[in-house]
């Protein structure tokens, strides 16, 4: 039987590490996926949680809808 650790937790945002938020960041930037397909891609549970990364960590101006 295995189980996984984290599949029955909600993950936090400190549960990610610094540079894997600079990685998806990167990637949604690049134009490689939108922030929603790399939500789905990298099961992050929060919705606007891509969101705060590319406010916080992004180079573009994410600042306006």
């Amino acid at each position: 039987m295995t189980t996984s650790i984290n599949s029955s937790r909600k993950r936090t945002q400190r549960d990610y590490t610094l540079a894997f938020k600079l990685r998806v960041v990167e990637r949604v930037e690049k134009g490689e996926m939108t922030y929603k397909q790399a939500q789905a891609r990298f099961g992050i549970q929060g919705r606007s949680t891509v969101l705060v990364w590319l406010r916080k960590h992004g180079r573009l101006d994410w600042s306006k809808p």
